[in-house]
């Protein structure tokens, strides 16, 4: 089952053959992989109450989405929800942002305004990237938790306030506590739930589906025919790191439909960046020659084949381990003992026994 976020920012679960109606771009959540699945019941396990939340994971991850998934399903989910980027505000501005000002308390200040904690008061407040907050702005907020209200510039009277507090990060925290780089009060205050999104290089099971979401999606949005994918660029999908995680995944598909003549999205329609995808590419040659070469193997040595694959690659791997049977046996997958037997098996033993001395 895939499942994604509609317009409503719901999340719906879908036959793996479905389309969704109306994708929206970074808007979108598939949950396929198991390790999804958990987060998933995790965030429905914490929603309803009001503690506090930090959502780790790498830019791209999706800590966002994620955030507004936990807003849904709690009890303020007919509430605002409002997320700002902490790492995107200017410092010498950011307390007139958070908290709202006078009018009249600096030039400029023709009227008063409201800060983001006001405009979300009743619903959920996401704080993304908060460790780049400055030491001076992380004392001011950690007062706007402990009072639950706050000043605005140039004001003299609290305003009270009801939000929950979900913050987003790609660092982490304790050790920028240890580093003195934030509070450690703060810390704890904000804390109270973490969860921890896995960069998508570890929940393969999400790749492929959301290469068909967005295969279906940017179909749709540059009036293409809907393509498949081939079975050696599906393999260098899998294969590749993604350090951009979704929004990577994202670019990499819409780049792929605009450059494929074809019917089919091949490896050479695949942009990734850097050594990692000449590193995928030079895997993948390899094993597609490998292949070709079994199949030749195959051809000549019909009945016979596999005992002479086995010992080519057991006498190929002793070899390149200059002889040591621990480091034969851990490169190879096998244990000392089925090693030994092989060796003996094809007449590989040195004539000595094993040295004594051999190491790992």
């Amino acid at each position: 089952m895939q499942s994604y976020l509609d317009n409503e920012y719901r999340i719906v679960s879908l036959p793996e053959s479905s389309v969704p109606v109306k994708p929206i771009r970074a808007k979108t959540i598939i949950f396929s992989d198991q390790r999804s699945k958990e987060l998933l019941n995790k965030v429905e396990t914490i929603a309803p109450s009001n503690a506090s939340v930090i959502v780790y994971g790498e830019s791209g991850t999706g800590k966002e989405l994620i955030a507004r998934e936990i807003h849904l399903k709690s009890d303020r989910k007919n509430k605002t929800f409002l997320a700002v980027n902490c790492g995107a505000l200017v410092e010498n501005l950011a307390e007139s942002e958070l908290f709202g000002y006078e009018a009249g308390a600096f030039t400029g200040a023709v009227k008063s305004k409201p800060g983001l904690f006001e405009t979300a008061n009743g619903g959920t407040l996401f704080l993304d990237e908060v460790g780049e907050l400055p030491l001076s702005l992380q004392v001011k907020l950690l007062r706007v938790i402990q009072e639950r209200e706050v000043m605005r510039v140039g004001g003299r009277k609290p305003i009270p306030i009801d939000i929950r507090i979900i913050s987003g990060t790609h660092v982490d925290l304790k050790r920028a506590v240890s580093e003195n780089k934030f509070r450690l009060d703060l810390y704890y205050r904000l804390n109270v739930i973490n969860i921890n999104i896995l960069p998508i290089r570890e929940r393969k099971g999400d790749i492929l589906p959301l290469v068909d979401y967005f295969i279906n999606s940017y179909s749709k949005k540059l009036i293409t025919p809907k393509k498949v994918i081939t079975d050696r660029a599906r393999n260098a999908l899998l294969n590749y790191s993604w350090p951009g995680n979704i929004r990577e995944v994202e670019n990499v598909i819409q780049y792929a439909l605009l450059v494929s003549g074809s019917n089919s999205i091949d490896i050479e329609h695949l942009k990734f960046s850097g050594e990692d995808f000449i590193s995928v590419n030079q895997d993948l040659d390899l094993l597609d020659e490998f292949e070709n070469l079994l199949k030749r193997i195959f051809d000549k040595y019909d009945g016979n084949a596999f005992h002479i694959i086995e010992q080519k690659v057991v006498n190929a791997g002793f070899s390149k381990c200059w002889n040591n049977q621990v480091k034969t046996a851990k490169m190879l997958g096998l244990s000392r003992n089925v090693l030994r037997n092989l060796l003996s098996k094809y007449d590989l033993l040195p004539n000595k026994s094993l040295d004594e001395n051999e190491v790992a």
